[in-house]
């Protein structure tokens, strides 16, 4: 039986991903300071690290290593055995329609630069047991109410705005969402399968911001002024990952998770 480690105690996926995982493999979740005490025979046992853990400066400055936890976790543990999966972003790519992993990387802020950084990085050192997913917009609930967790999910914005229960006006941009439920069993796919390489995970499907405001709350919908979209909608494609893990990833899934979800 694979044996599964997730790094970061309360984050929103490591949470979730624990909750999923833990119904098919032996699952551990420790937070990243006290798996860094750990010696190199800690990790034997383990087939799959996912370091869900981020630090907040990494987020919205300028690329440092000290910041850079992935980074610093393989410069520490430089000879493993297990696979690497790296969360990577969407937001390493500018916005456009069907970007596929070849597309031309031109990252988006400093969140997007240091991402691909990383990544970068870490196929110099761990090429053959590394798993890049660049990952799009994940829709789904916090198992924690984490108040060091700087990083802003969809819904963290949807139930901010709900609450002040004032009128509000957003561009209606398409995404490319997907539930931490479809999320969870990409990840699944993934491990069962030993996959490695680089990979967008996404629908690969327009949604707009008003498709999801209206699944997750008609009455909030009223609420919202929806303008002409912005220069930041996009869509990945997902051909690469669907070619490898052979599943149904649609927006029908999607829409009945949000449905369910509030």
């Amino acid at each position: 039986m694979q044996k599964i480690l997730i790094i970061g105690k309360k984050s929103f996926i490591g949470s979730n991903l624990n909750i999923y995982l833990s119904k098919f493999f032996k699952v551990d979740k420790y937070t990243f300071e006290t798996v860094m005490k750990k010696n190199d025979d800690f990790f034997n046992n383990y087939s799959h690290v996912i370091n869900t853990s981020i630090h907040k400066n990494y987020i919205k400055k300028k690329y440092h290593h000290k910041f850079d936890l992935d980074r610093k976790f393989i410069l520490k543990f430089q000879k493993i055995n297990f696979f690497y999966i790296y969360l990577n972003s969407r937001k390493i790519y500018l916005s456009k329609e069907n970007i596929k992993e070849n597309s031309i990387v031109s990252p988006i802020g400093n969140y997007g630069r240091n991402k691909f950084k990383t990544e970068q990085f870490l196929k110099k050192n761990i090429s053959t047991k590394l798993v890049s997913l660049r990952i799009s917009n994940v829709i789904g609930k916090r198992k924690y109410n984490d108040t060091r967790n700087n990083h802003k999910l969809f819904l963290d914005n949807f139930f901010k705005f709900k609450k002040e229960k004032k009128k509000i006006s957003i561009h209606d941009d398409f995404k490319d969402f997907l539930s931490i439920d479809q999320f969870s069993r990409v990840i699944y796919e993934i491990i069962k399968l030993k996959i490695k390489g680089t990979y967008n995970v996404s629908i690969g499907e327009k949604i707009y911001v008003s498709e999801i405001v209206k699944w997750l709350d008609k009455d909030f919908m009223r609420k919202v002024r929806f303008l002409m979209g912005s220069k930041d909608s996009f869509t990945l494609s997902n051909k690469k990952l669907l070619k490898k893990i052979k599943i149904r990833i649609n927006k029908n899934q999607l829409k009945l998770f949000c449905k369910n979800l509030i």
